[in-house]
């Protein structure tokens, strides 16, 4: 049906929606049970086979599975054919693919949690009540609240309208916003960009407000049929992911270069050429950190998931790490760095303070309430207001004066009304005399801004002439009632003989009459003052940016320590006449800035990052949007956010709190530090691995491990503690260090040395069990015939427990190593069960690989021979070596640090 060609009754009867009451509850559920959810349908994902064959995709499995088919080939061209191989190679890259699908299973599910948290809700009438409902669960005929800021969350009819102006451009293309008006009947099949009396699903309004009737949703909406996406499917990878993925490549061609060299080095020391072929094959796929990108996933997906439950949503994976690196925080006063309960405190008229009780609080108070949004219902006894914060304070405080904004509202309509922007900081609303056919318009807003547009003063209850000693008397008041630490409102009013909205709008906020102003508190929260303290400690520069008067400003942000010199603070306008360079050379001087338009914010931003900063700002209006996309981490306010802001943004802060931010930043750091750890840890076992096979090929010793041992040992002891150390607290001192440079790389500091040298001893410790194992237990005259190359007795015997010893030591080293990368201070400072899911990992990795060579058929199967309980004695003093080592350089870099 054309909805816009018809009649607002026409709509309301059609949709069986009464407009004043809104759907019951019964009702709308019913209506979702015909009509579904309102969802555009996404891209399809692949589906449990097609995850898991993609598992197969990669280069070195494909390698693998071939090494294994030939096998197979081999072994049933043999006399006594031995199919033990390559059906355990086939069994271990299929339970490689099982855990490659649950893996990514998991992250998709994390990110698909993220996704509905940060989904847009919708202002609805429900049951007589204004309710938030996620925009997932309207149903046709449901009536809409809509406002500033907030995405158009269906196809809505309009019903009501002012100055409602939508901003349509992905739908149309039109890239200025467009009127809407609910009283136009426009003709059948009008063109969608001409639809003045609807407004489309996923379009913004820019300015006014409005209410709408849901005509259509989900596949049904303009929005669902030209197949467009209010949430992006696929998830990009973050730039440590790519970075990761090209340190992979790269060690990758250097494992596989190395593989090829111990097959040419197999094949000149007469080794059988199958059995090198099979353990080059396997050697590479081992050595290759082909889970590593999977695994970062992981680790930033259950640490972001972390970090919703402390009330910062992350909205964009790369944020994470950005988040680390921060170097100053912008953030916004009201809300932010303040409690955000507003509580008038102060009236003054031009003779200065009043009394709240007076005729003046009444007729003062009585006005700001009328140029207000807010709404006032009775709970009980009690009244309750609802909508922003500063006009809920102004209603209530005239409600406690004896003006009801309810009943003020009915005897004084409002017929027309310019919305506040951030730009004038100025509201003004018409309102109708009852008994006459007169008209007053009234405007409240930031002194600064309304005082110059007066030319009267209230004064003994008549409007006079203002001259330059009613102005300065004026100035002196609110500079006092500022430096009290007060957010300073400012109201006036005009009286018009007649208005019309076409020719008079223009006019309304000039030659008003200044009736006087209203000072109130919102203190600070409690938790600022310590996380201000943290940020400084941790090398992060707190900044205050505000709308308020700059004294208010100064005052609030001294007793949070922000500012600890008054020629920190810098006002609006005094910023709007500098120039782009002194901004850049003089920024740093800076800690508040007071009286700022969201154009000032985008300068900001900019002037730090020129400097090399790496920047978080907060936000919550329409406007906010281009400095939230130019900060490094934009942060939208989950309670006062508009939508507008909330999509331009990288983070939601639920709670509005300046300390979420902070708590954000270390759990930023503490992300990054153990992904570092799970690398360190994953590259230096995987070093470990190639030097034990390259060493003894290079040293004409027989093959250390075979095949089937090198991917057990890939599969089990290097994913759960990798994945298991992602899960680390944060270390006490990760707040006491300097921001994470983004241009410093992963392997600064002397890792890549760690991650070698570390590598190097887990080699080493794999190969002195191997040589000890051959000399001493393995059968007599098999080390001296290595010793001596003695080629018909090396081919008659197979070292098996030296192989067995080797193996046990490689893959049990790895597990005693996890332990070292929990953190650079020692085991006994941190404590050996405080990760509770890695001592899990460790019990389990090291029961699975006892039990392979314990239990006989398991051996048969790993190639290995029980071991004696002598040997384990040895096997076990090997592998706890690392620990041993690291925790001794611990002690020493530790004495270094004192």
């Amino acid at each position: 049906m054309h909805w816009h060609n018809i009649s607002i009754e026409y709509t309301l009867r059609e949709l069986m929606t009464d407009v004043n009451h809104g759907l019951s509850l019964e009702e709308s559920k019913k209506r979702q049970q015909l009509y579904g959810k309102n969802i555009i349908d996404a891209k399809k994902g692949k589906n449990l086979l097609q995850k898991f064959l993609a598992q197969f995709a990669d280069f070195m499995i494909i390698i693998l599975i071939c090494a294994a088919i030939v096998s197979l080939v081999v072994s049933y061209m043999e006399v006594n054919p031995n199919f033990i191989d390559p059906i355990i190679i086939m069994a271990i890259v299929i339970l490689n693919a099982f855990l490659g699908v649950l893996q990514e299973a998991k992250a998709e599910k994390a990110l698909e949690a993220l996704k509905k948290m940060s989904a847009p809700n919708a202002h609805v009438l429900r049951d007589d009540k204004v309710s938030d409902i996620p925009s997932e669960d309207l149903v046709p005929g449901d009536i809409v609240i809509l406002e500033t800021g907030s995405f158009v969350p269906a196809d809505c009819r309009l019903v009501h309208t002012v100055n409602l102006q939508v901003e349509e451009a992905s739908l149309t293309g039109e890239s200025h916003p467009v009127e809407k008006n609910a009283t136009l009947r426009l003709l059948p099949n009008t063109n969608l960009a001409d639809r003045q009396n609807m407004v489309m699903a996923t379009s913004t309004i820019i300015y006014g407000r409005g209410i709408g009737v849901v005509t259509d949703i989900g596949m049904n909406t303009q929005v669902g049929k030209i197949a467009s996406m209010i949430m992006e499917d696929d998830t990009p990878s973050t730039p440590l992911q790519k970075r990761l993925a090209k340190t992979g490549k790269v060690l990758g061609i250097a494992a596989l270069t190395i593989c090829f060299i111990v097959f040419v080095i197999g094949l000149f020391k007469d080794l059988p050429p199958f059995e090198m072929f099979m353990t080059s094959v396997s050697l590479a796929v081992a050595a290759i950190p082909e889970g590593l990108p999977a695994i970062v996933t992981i680790m930033l997906s259950l640490g972001v998931q972390r970090m919703a439950k402390k009330n910062a949503v992350i909205r964009k994976l790369p944020a994470v790490e950005t988040l680390g690196s921060a170097t100053v925080i912008c953030s916004d006063k009201t809300g932010t760095l303040t409690q955000n309960i507003m509580t008038v405190t102060d009236i003054s008229s031009i003779h200065g303070k009043e009394k709240m009780n007076s005729d003046y609080g009444f007729f003062l108070l009585s006005h700001a309430a009328l140029c207000c949004d807010s709404t006032l219902v009775m709970e009980g006894n009690q009244p309750a207001v609802h909508g922003e914060p500063t006009e809920n304070a102004l209603v209530l405080a005239a409600y406690n004066r004896g003006a009801n904004k309810s009943d003020l509202d009915i005897t004084y309509k409002r017929i027309y009304e310019i919305p506040f922007d951030s730009t004038r900081k100025l509201m003004t609303t018409v309102h109708k005399s009852p008994d006459v056919s007169s008209y007053r318009s009234i405007t409240k807003g930031a002194y600064d801004f309304l005082i110059s547009r007066c030319s009267h003063v209230y004064i003994d209850n008549k409007s006079v002439p203002m001259n330059t000693r009613h102005r300065n008397r004026l100035n002196a008041i609110n500079t006092a009632m500022s430096e009290s630490a007060l957010r300073v409102i400012a109201v006036a009013y005009k009286n018009l003989s007649r208005f019309n909205s076409k020719s008079d709008a223009a006019k309304l906020e000039n030659d008003l009459t200044f009736i006087g102003l209203i000072g109130m508190i919102d203190p600070p929260r409690e938790e600022v003052k310590e996380a201000v303290r943290i940020c400084k400690r941790a090398g992060i520069k707190p900044i205050m940016i505000t709308g308020d008067h700059i004294l208010t400003a100064k005052a609030i942000a001294k007793d949070l320590g922000i500012l600890t010199n008054q020629t920190e603070a810098i006002a609006g306008e005094e910023l709007s006449k500098m120039s782009t360079d002194r901004l850049n050379e003089t920024i740093s001087r800076f800690s508040v800035f007071a009286r700022v338009s969201p154009e000032h914010k985008v300068r900001i931003v900019k002037a730090y990052q020129n400097k090399g900063e790496v920047v978080a700002m907060t936000g919550d209006g329409v406007n906010d949007a281009p400095a939230l996309k130019t900060a490094d981490i934009g942060c939208a306010m989950g309670i006062t956010g508009t939508d507008v802001a909330k999509n331009a943004a990288d983070m939601i802060l639920t709670d509005d709190n300046f300390a979420t931010i902070v708590s954000a930043v270390q759990e930023g750091r503490g992300i990054y530090e153990n992904i570092k750890k799970a690398v360190h840890f994953l590259l230096s076992s995987n070093i470990g691995e190639i030097l034990t096979i390259f060493v003894a090929i290079l040293f004409g010793l027989p093959t250390p491990l075979v095949a089937v041992q090198l991917l057990w040992v890939n599969l089990v002891t290097d994913s759960l503690p990798a994945i298991s150390l992602g899960v680390e607290p944060a270390s006490k001192d990760i707040m006491l260090k300097n921001p994470i440079s983004p241009k410093k790389g992963m392997f600064a500091d002397g890792l890549a040395f760690q991650i070698t040298t570390e590598g190097i001893l887990i080699g080493s410790l794999a190969l002195t069990a191997f040589v000890i194992g051959v000399r001493y237990y393995d059968t007599p005259g098999l080390y001296e015939s290595y010793v001596h190359h003695n080629a018909n007795i090396m081919a008659s015997y197979t070292p098996w427990v030296g192989r067995t010893m080797c193996f046990a030591v490689l893959s049990l080293s790895q597990l005693f190593h996890s332990f070292n990368m929990r953190s650079s201070r020692s085991l006994s400072e941190i404590g050996i069960f405080t990760n509770r899911k890695l001592n899990l990992s460790f019990l389990i990795c090291a029961f699975l690989q006892i039990a392979v060579i314990s239990i006989a058929p398991l051996a048969r199967i790993f190639q290995v021979v029980p071991l004696t309980l002598r040997q384990w004695i040895i096997v076990f003093l090997l592998a706890m070596t690392p620990i041993v080592v690291v925790e001794f350089q611990k002690k020493i870099n530790s004495k270094k640090r004192s």
